[in-house]
C-alpha cells in the first residue's frame, strides 16, 4: 500500500463515485467497526466538498453558479414571488454540484414507535438550517402546488429558466407594482390638491359634485382595499408557515396514536418529502448547480427489528422518487442488521428476509475490508492506556482532517477513529496525492459499460436495481485500483469480477474462505506459502470443496438464496472467465461490493468441526468434513488403526469398501449393524467420524432456518420440502 491509509482511499473512491451516480441512490456502507464507519463518513465529506470545488473550477463556462450575497437573497425572494421555474435541457444537465449533509442517528429516535418519521423530521430541520425558514415558507405559499405531483414534467428547449407568473396575460410583478404605485400616486395628488368640498343646498340636499366626491372616495377605497386584502392573506399564510413548521406537525402525528395509526399519515409525510424535493429542484435552477442531500443513517443496527424494517421501507418509499435529490448512506454492521431483520415480524417469505430487502433498496454496496496487520498493530498501540494519541492521528467524531485540533473535546479524543500510523503521511498531504486521472477513469468505465462484445452481458441480471449496483461498483473498483497504483486488468475482467460478486456472493465467499484456510494450513504445517499454486482456477477450488458446502447447506440456506443460477456460475468460472487464485489476490483488496459477513458465517460453520488434532481430543473430536470427504478406504483403515480399534473392524471396512463419502452419506443404522461394534466402540466411532449426535448440537441462532440434521442424514429430503431455487439441488447433483 506504500504506507497509505486504505480507509482514506476507500473514502476517496466512494466520494468520487457519489459525485457521478444519479439520485436517488442508497449506499450500504458496511463494517463491524463503528469507528471506521464514522471516520470514513467524516473523510467523505471533505473529499466530496473538494470534488465539488474541483468540478466547479473545471466548468467555469456558462452557466455560472450563483454566489451567496444580499443581492442574491433579494433575487431569490423575487423569483419565489413572481416567477415559476422552467425545466429546460440546459438546467437539467448542470455540471456544478453542492452537497448538503444530514446526520440521522436512529438511536436518538429509537424511543418512538415511528422511527421513520424521525428521519423526515431531521430532513426538515436540515433544510431549514441550510436554506432558511423564510425561503421554505415563501416557496410553500407562493410556489407549491400539490396537484403538480400528478402532472407530467415537461422539459423544454431554450435557455430561459424562468417564466413570469401572469394574471389575465399581465405579468404578476407588473400588477403588484401597479397596485402599489397607483394608490401612492393618487394619495400624493389628493394630499397635494386636496379633496373638493361638497356644496350644500339651502334645503339641506347635496348637489351633483357631492355625488362625484363619494364615487371618487369609493374608488380609492377599492383600489387600496384589494391589495390590502391580498397582502393580509399572504402575510397570514407566511406567519402561519413560519410559526407552525411541518416538523412540528409530524411530531404531533407521531405523538397522537390515533393519527399515526391511520393509513394516511405516511402519505402525508410522503407529500412533505415531495415538497422538499420540489423546493430543492427550484433552488437548483436558481443556484445553477445540482444539489444533493447526503443522508447519513447511523446506529440503525442498535434499534429493534421492527423499527429497522420500518426505516428501510421508508428509504424505499419516501426517498426513492425518481427525481429525488437524496443520497442515503446506510452505515451499519451488516451481520447485526441481517440477524435482526430476520427476527422481525411478518418475515415469512424469501423476499421478506434481510438480504432480499437490502437488495431492493441498496444501489451501491460498499463493504469496508478488514484492517491489515500493520493497521491492527497501530490501532492496538493507540488504544493502549499508557500511550498518548497524537492529535494529528485521531479523527474526532465531528472534526474533519482540516479542523482545528485545539477545539477537540475529551469525548472526541476517547472516541478514536482508527488512528493509524500509516495515515500520517496522507493526512499531512493534500488530496492531490489521491487525485486519480478523471479522464482515464471515465474512459475505462465507459469502455466497460458500452462494449457490445462482452461475454459478461449474458450473466447480468435483468433487474434495474442490480444493474445500478454493478455500474456503481465498477466505478468504485476502478477508482480504488488507480488510487492504489495497481496494474489494471483487462476492462472485461473488471466487469466480470464485479458481476461475479453481485450474482454469486455466497459461492465466491466460500472459494475465498477455502483459499484462506489452505494458506493458513500451509503456514501451520510450516510449508512455504509462496509455494502455493496461484495458477489454480477458482472453479477447481470450488469443484473440490463443493461437497463440503453441500453438507452445511441447511445452515446457510439464506446465504445460498442470494446466489443466481448454479449452472451459469459453473459456466462463468469454467468456460468464459477462468479466474485463478492470483486473480483473486489482485481483486480481493478492491472487492468492496462483497459482504464479508457471509464469509465470516461460512468460516464459523466450517471451523466448528475443526478442532486441534492433538492430545486426547485427537481421538474424540469429530473429524473435519473436508477430511472425511477426501478419505479413501485405506485412509479410514489407517485412522482406525491409530485409534487402536480391533482388526476385525478394519477388515469389515476393507471388505465393504467404506470410504469417507460412504461414512458421511450412508445410513447410520445400516452402518452400525454392518460394523457390529460394542456400544462404547460405536459411540466413539460415531463421534469421530459422524459428528455430534443431534441432542448435543447447539440450536441454530436463526429460527427461520431449520436446525442442522445429522451429518450422515443430510441427503435425506422430504418430499414436501420446498426449495426457493436450484442452488442446493445443483450442489446435490454435482457432489454425488
Amino acid at each position: 500500500m506504500g504506507g497509505r491509509c486504505t480507509d482514506d482511499i476507500y473514502a476517496y473512491a466512494l466520494s468520487k463515485t457519489l459525485t457521478k451516480v444519479s439520485s436517488p441512490a442508497t449506499v450500504g456502507l458496511y463494517s463491524s467497526c463503528q469507528n471506521r464507519i464514522n471516520m470514513i463518513l467524516g473523510q467523505m465529506e471533505v473529499f466530496m466538498d473538494e470534488e465539488a470545488v474541483k468540478i466547479e473550477n473545471e466548468h467555469k463556462g456558462k452557466p455560472h453558479s450563483a454566489k451567496p450575497s444580499f443581492t442574491g437573497f433579494l433575487g431569490l425572494i423575487c423569483r419565489l414571488l413572481f416567477y415559476r421555474p422552467v425545466w429546460t435541457k440546459t438546467n437539467q444537465q448542470l455540471h456544478d454540484i453542492r452537497f448538503i449533509y444530514v446526520h440521522f442517528s436512529a438511536w436518538h429516535f429509537a424511543g418512538s414507535d415511528l422511527l421513520w418519521a424521525g428521519l423526515a423530521i431531521r430532513l426538515f430541520q436540515a433544510m431549514q438550517i441550510n436554506f432558511g425558514k423564510l425561503q421554505l415558507a415563501l416557496y410553500r405559499v407562493a410556489q407549491h402546488d400539490e396537484e403538480e405531483e400528478f402532472k407530467k414534467k415537461i422539459v423544454e428547449n431554450g435557455n430561459n429558466s424562468w417564466r413570469s407568473k401572469k394574471i389575465c396575460c399581465c405579468p404578476l410583478w407588473f400588477l403588484v407594482l401597479a397596485l402599489l404605485v397607483v394608490p401612492v400616486i393618487i394619495l400624493i395628488c389628493l394630499l397635494t390638491v386636496g379633496l373638493p368640498k361638497p356644496a350644500v343646498k339651502p334645503d339641506g340636499g347635496m348637489n351633483k359634485a357631492n355625488g362625484q366626491v363619494g364615487m371618487l372616495e369609493g374608488l380609492i377605497i377599492a383600489l387600496l382595499g384589494v391589495p390590502a386584502a391580498s397582502a393580509a392573506r399572504f402575510t397570514f399564510q407566511m406567519v402561519k408557515n413560519l410559526i407552525v413548521n411541518q416538523d412540528l406537525n409530524i411530531k404531533k402525528g407521531m405523538d397522537n396514536q390515533r393519527v399515526s395509526s391511520q393509513l394516511g399519515f405516511m402519505n402525508e409525510v410522503r407529500k412533505e418529502m415531495w415538497f422538499l424535493c420540489r423546493f430543492i429542484q427550484f433552488m437548483e435552477i436558481f443556484e445553477r448547480k445540482r444539489i444533493r442531500v447526503v443522508l447519513k443513517i447511523t446506529n440503525l443496527d442498535r434499534c429493534s427489528p421492527k423499527k429497522i424494517v420500518a426505516v428501510l421501507e421508508a428509504i424505499n418509499i419516501l426517498l426513492s422518487d425518481e427525481e429525488s435529490p437524496f443520497i442515503s448512506i446506510l452505515a451499519v454492521n451488516p451481520d447485526v442488521l441481517v440477524q435482526k431483520v430476520n427476527f422481525a415480524d411478518d418475515c415469512f417469505s424469501k423476499e421478506d428476509r434481510a438480504y432480499a430487502l437490502l437488495n431492493r433498496i441498496v444501489t451501491l454496496a460498499f463493504t469496508i475490508p478488514p484492517l491489515c496487520d500493520d493497521s491492527k498493530h497501530s490501532l492496538y498501540y493507540s488504544l493502549t492506556g499508557n500511550s498518548k494519541i497524537p492529535e494529528d492521528m485521531s479523527v474526532g467524531k465531528d472534526n474533519h482532517r482540516t479542523g482545528d485540533p485545539k477545539h477537540k473535546s475529551p469525548s472526541d479524543v476517547t472516541e478514536v477513529l482508527i488512528p493509524l500510523e500509516e495515515s500520517n503521511s496522507l493526512i499531512n498531504t493534500t488530496t492531490a496525492a489521491l487525485d486519480v486521472n478523471e479522464e482515464e477513469v471515465e474512459t475505462l468505465v465507459r469502455s466497460i459499460l458500452t462494449s457490445n462484445k462482452r461475454k459478461v452481458n449474458q450473466y447480468m441480471s435483468d433487474d434495474a436495481m442490480s444493474m445500478r449496483r454493478v455500474i456503481n461498483s465498477i466505478r468504485v473498483t476502478v477508482i480504488i485500483m488507480m488510487a492504489l497504483k495497481k496494474q489494471l486488468p483487462q476492462p472485461e475482467d473488471i466487469a466480470a469480477w464485479v458481476v461475479l460478486v453481485n450474482q454469486w456472493p455466497c459461492r465466491l465467499s466460500w472459494i475465498i474462505q477455502c483459499v484462506e484456510d489452505a494458506e493458513q494450513r500451509a503456514d501451520i504445517d510450516c510449508k512455504s506459502v509462496d509455494n502455493t499454486d496461484d495458477s489454480k482456477t477458482l472453479w477447481e477450488i470450488f469443484r473440490v470443496s463443493k461437497t463440503e458446502l453441500y453438507v452445511m447447506r441447511a445452515q446457510i440456506e439464506d446465504l445460498l438464496e442470494q446466489d443466481g443460477d448454479p449452472e451459469m456460475f459453473e459456466r462463468f468460472l469454467k468456460v468464459d472467465f477462468q479466474f485463478t487464485v492470483k486473480d483473486l489476490k489482485t481483486f480481493e483488496v478492491v472487492t468492496v461490493n462483497l459482504d464479508h459477513t457471509i464469509r465470516k458465517e461460512l468460516a464459523q460453520i466450517r471451523g466448528t468441526s475443526s478442532l486441534k488434532d492433538s492430545g486426547w481430543m485427537r481421538d474424540l473430536a469429530p473429524l473435519p468434513i473436508t477430511t472425511i470427504i477426501n478419505m479413501d478406504t485405506a485412509g479410514v483403515c489407517k485412522e482406525l488403526e491409530r485409534m487402536k480399534y480391533p482388526g476385525r473392524y478394519i477388515d469389515k471396512v476393507k471388505s465393504n469398501d467404506l470410504n469417507g463419502m460412504a461414512l458421511l452419506f450412508g445410513n447410520t443404522d445400516d452402518l452400525k449393524d454392518l460394523l457390529d461394534m460394542t456400544y462404547g466402540e460405536w459411540a466413539t466411532f460415531r463421534l469421530h467420524f459422524l459428528g455430534l449426535p443431534p441432542h448435543l448440537r447447539p440450536q441454530n441462532k436463526n429460527p427461520l432456518m431449520a436446525p442442522s440434521p445429522p451429518q450422515n442424514q443430510l441427503l435425506r429430503f422430504k418430499a414436501h420440502k420446498h426449495h426457493h431455487h436450484s442452488s442446493s439441488s445443483s450442489l446435490v447433483s454435482s457432489s454425488m
